[in-house]
């Protein structure tokens, strides 16, 4: 079958029988971190497979319905149900396969503010708040609050929550930025039209937890002999090691002791130290290119607008989508929305142009 074919099953199929065998030797979880990574790869090949084979009965399905409508059988309603649903799990397998980045399938940490505005705005930060609760639902992502500050009267004047499940963050990506809603106000006893703003900014979780790997295609080790006072031993021999890890540039030596073994475990330890540090360097400096991005976000350019009147309708002014079924969306509906912002990230095609299949 060609959906076989797009999907080569038989080769994933392969690649978990050889995973099952890894999982039920007896050693296995001698190591714990190499034994995790396994259980998430078998994870991601038993969703593949399990994909692939959907994709292969909803075609097959669809095909015996069609047969019965060339005999003259009345499908049309049998039909028009599962072109629907084969067509809405496409875009989600579509969606899946958008993500890009390295960070794409870690949690998320997301934090909603309020813009100016008073009760007005901390009642639109709430509602987007339960928008994204009830999309972490739709989804089965586990919700944990960890701050919301009460607005004065209605809504909220901040919160933070965490989105934790795989792909939270790659997902999450389309909704940094300003929403502005327009509605009449229920706060506004002469019932006038307001518009109203909040930003919402959104980071993967990183482990805090900095694991230094030092792969030995990695290293070059020189050994020299050490200079200096220390005994004819230390002058004598090739006891002193110099360690260069090539991806860094780091550069270590110790011709302390006259062992070379005891050197080069003294070297290892000093490399690990800077190697260490080095990664600190880079995650603070991601840290504030998050920070930078943050401070990005102003009220004068809103990526989403969510009209509530005069009239009904959500546009997205990044992918020009627009979507009629407001209560549907901020009720957490937002595949439409997050699948049209990957596509336009990744080929910076709009809702507006003409349909061309992906590269």
């Amino acid at each position: 079958m060609l959906c076989g074919a797009i999907f080569d099953a038989p080769t994933r199929k392969n690649q978990l029988n050889k995973l099952e065998e890894q999982i039920n030797a007896p050693d296995f979880w001698s190591n714990p971190e190499k034994s995790q990574k396994i259980m998430q790869d078998r994870k991601r090949l038993e969703e593949q497979i399990a994909q692939e084979a959907k994709i292969c009965g909803l075609t097959s399905d669809l095909d015996t319905l069609f047969e019965l409508g060339r005999e003259g059988e009345n499908v049309s309603a049998d039909l028009e149900r599962d072109i629907k649903s084969f067509s809405g799990f496409l875009e989600k397998l579509e969606t899946q396969m958008l993500l890009s980045g390295d960070n794409a399938a870690k949690s998320a940490i997301v934090t909603i503010h309020p813009g100016a505005g008073g009760t007005e705005s901390q009642d639109w930060a709430e509602m987007l708040l339960r928008m994204y609760y009830r999309w972490a639902e739709r989804n089965k992502f586990e919700i944990v609050e960890t701050d919301r500050l009460e607005g004065e009267g209605a809504g909220i004047k901040s919160a933070t929550f965490e989105v934790n499940g795989e792909n939270a963050y790659g997902l999450l990506q389309s909704e940094v930025g300003v929403h502005r809603l327009v509605r009449i106000s229920p706060f506004d006893s002469a019932a006038r039209r307001h518009t109203s703003f909040a930003s919402v900014f959104v980071y993967p979780q990183i482990d805090e937890e900095i694991k230094i790997d030092i792969r030995p295609e990695d290293l070059r080790v020189d050994t020299f002999r050490a200079s200096g006072a220390g005994g004819q031993h230390v002058n004598r021999t090739d006891s002193a090691i110099r360690m260069t890890h090539l991806s860094t540039g780091i550069v270590v030596q110790c011709q302390s002791e006259r062992s070379q073994h005891k050197n080069r475990a003294t070297a290892m330890k000093q490399l690990r130290a800077k190697l260490y540090e080095h990664e600190m360097d880079k995650k603070r400096a991601e840290d504030r290119k998050m920070e930078d991005s943050k401070l990005e976000i102003n009220f004068g350019s809103q990526i989403r607008s969510y009209v509530l009147a005069p009239y009904r309708l959500i546009k997205d002014h990044r992918t020009k989508l627009s979507v009629g079924d407001v209560d549907r969306v901020l009720d957490g509906d937002l595949d439409a929305l997050i699948h049209s912002y990957l596509v336009f990230r990744k080929t910076g095609k709009t809702a507006t142009d003409k349909d061309e299949p992906l590269d």
